[in-house]
């Protein structure tokens, strides 16, 4: 059977890097199984999905002019059901659980129904001027502190 674009073939694994693995094709070629083509999951580490001498059976994507082969294991597998479209909106967006009304009032730090526009501002700003102050000093502790620059 001829490598070609959309043929479904079966290989060794032959080599797995961090960016992928390579497969013995029939006919002697190789091939590349990208990682983002090794799992319908996040595969943050080919050895965790494949090692080196398990058979695979890989889809090809793709063939250049010099010769690379791109290879899919994950569109192989078979897909998981989709969820139903939405009528209305074309762009998918999950929906959350419906938990009811949100009250914003509850969580909100400086709604006091009693205290002035005045008094809430001074709230803001000085919980405002807080926390600055505690992200300058953990960003400078990471830098080395203020004035720590090296003389030659």
């Amino acid at each position: 059977m001829s490598i070609e674009v959309g043929n479904v073939v079966e290989g060794v694994v032959t080599g797995i890097t961090n960016f992928g693995a390579f497969v013995e094709l029939p006919e002697g070629k190789t091939g590349l199984i990208h990682i983002s083509e090794v799992a319908d999951v996040y595969v943050k580490d080919v050895h965790d999905f494949l090692s080196e001498r398990d058979k695979v059976k890989v889809k090809v994507l793709s063939v250049d002019e010099r010769g690379k082969i791109g290879l899919s294991i994950k569109q192989l597998q078979e897909k998981k059901p989709e969820m139903p479209a939405r009528t209305g909106n074309s762009s998918f967006r999950p929906q959350r659980p419906n938990r009811g009304p949100r009250d914003f009032r509850k969580s909100n730090r400086f709604n006091n129904s009693t205290a002035s526009f005045e008094d809430k501002l001074s709230k803001f700003l000085k919980d405002s001027d807080e926390r600055l102050t505690d992200l300058r000093r953990k960003t400078d502790s990471k830098r080395g502190g203020r004035g720590s620059r090296r003389s030659d």
